[in-house]
């Protein structure tokens, strides 16, 4: 039987009711609901409706499709609505290869970024199918679902493209791949918290300038870490571990750590953090966020003193790797279903093994090899790339009586 369609566009004030009273008017006429969309801005609907129908349904001012048309002009008429109809042959909408999502973060969101990398996405042959806001503040986020594209290739246009407008973009395959994440395994120094914890070791044994430079030169990945980390930890020795309670004192979380880190385990999600930094200090993260695993560096202190040296096998950049692969094994999770985040040269590794690596405000070479980068000073950003709305994050806030305060 020969199947046509009619696409039904209500426009205009939204108010409660509307979406009943249209289907009671359908449901007194031959049709099937073939697909629905709706959205409300500002007060403002968007409602679409597509139905199909028998191509042989008599048509016309008096046939059953002409009643219908008029019933549902008469029912916008009454709604104070605008409305549109349109009919089709095709009420199977063909899916279109190459399904992603694209991520848009701003702070603020131009609409000139918006303008290019739509214009982007249109020359790369990809079809706009849908968009929606994750969140309007304290950034403004904005996720398009994508068909037509080839993941690789869009992601080179749209890096060019997030690089001139300042703006940062994520290009994810859509779907079971992108929801299967389960497993977030996170640096700590400058990515976790605000500080790389060695230089606040430093600063109290007089040394921070040495150490800074000596820092430096490992995350721009012109110096081993391991190397550069016994260097610097030479420097630290004869300083009392009486140290160890004032730094802690010192640590300030990167904002949005704490909702970051709450809203996953809500969703029974598993959280690491592998840092080069040492366990006197992310032992108390681990307790203070309720952290499932974690990797650090020890250092050595006899008789109350630090000796200037590092106990057992260091955490280095193949180190960090290792740990996300041993992290993933504990919890029962593929490795596909791991994300990656940090922001230096040793975490490179972990970021290129992870089935999402996410440079977080990271130097360039990181940037340059992660998946995705994010530039604003919010961790719990990265909940956005997931798929996770503001909205639900605050809500299950809300219901747990966690305060604004505690991001």
């Amino acid at each position: 039987m020969n199947q046509r369609t009619l696409l039904i566009t209500l426009n205009g004030p939204d108010r409660p009711g509307v979406t009943s009273r249209l289907f009671s008017v359908l449901a007194g006429f031959p049709v099937i609901v073939a697909d629905v969309e709706q959205v409300v801005i500002r007060g403002r609907l968007t409602l679409g409706v597509l139905v199909s129908y028998a191509g042989d349904t008599p048509t016309g001012t008096g046939g059953t499709l002409g009643a219908l048309w008029t019933a549902v002009e008469r029912t916008a008429e009454d709604l104070g609505l605008q409305v549109e109809l349109s009919t089709g042959s095709d009420p199977k909408e063909k899916r279109r290869r190459g399904r992603l999502n694209v991520t848009v973060l701003g702070s603020p969101l131009q609409p000139a970024a918006m303008a290019g990398i739509a214009g982007r996405i249109a020359a790369a042959g990809a079809n706009i199918d849908r968009i929606e806001r994750l969140s309007s503040y304290p950034v403004t986020c904005i996720e398009l679902s994508l068909s037509g594209a080839d993941p690789d290739t869009l992601r080179a246009e749209l890096a060019i493209e997030a690089h001139a407008q300042q703006v940062d973009v994520a290009v994810q395959r859509t779907g079971l791949h992108r929801r299967a994440k389960r497993l977030i395994v996170m640096d700590v120094d400058s990515t976790l918290i605000q500080a790389e914890v060695i230089e606040l070791l430093a600063a109290h044994a007089g040394c921070l300038e040495e150490v800074a430079r000596v820092t430096e030169e490992a995350m721009r990945g012109e110096l081993d870490f391991a190397e550069s980390l016994r260097r610097r930890v030479a420097l630290l020795k004869g300083l009392s571990a009486e140290v160890f309670e004032k730094v802690r004192k010192e640590l300030v979380l990167t904002p949005g750590a704490r909702t970051l880190v709450r809203t996953l385990k809500r969703l029974d999600y598993r959280f690491a953090i592998v840092s080069g930094g040492f366990t006197q200090l992310t032992d108390a993260l681990v307790d203070d966020l309720g952290i499932d695993y974690s990797a650090a560096n020890t250092l050595e202190v006899v008789d109350g003193v630090l000796t200037g040296r590092v106990v057992g096998e260091i955490v280095d950049r193949p180190g960090k790797a290792r740990a996300l692969e041993r992290f993933a094994r504990e919890a029962g999770i593929p490795i596909s279903q791991t994300v990656a985040i940090g922001d230096g040269a040793n975490d490179l590794d972990m970021i290129a093994a992870a089935g999402l690596g996410i440079a977080f405000n990271a130097k360039p070479v990181v940037r340059r090899a992660a998946d995705t980068a994010v530039n604003v000073p919010y961790l719990d950003s990265i909940l956005y790339l997931l798929g996770i709305p503001r909205a639900e994050v605050e809500d299950a806030d809300a219901e747990d009586g966690v305060t604004t305060t505690e991001r």
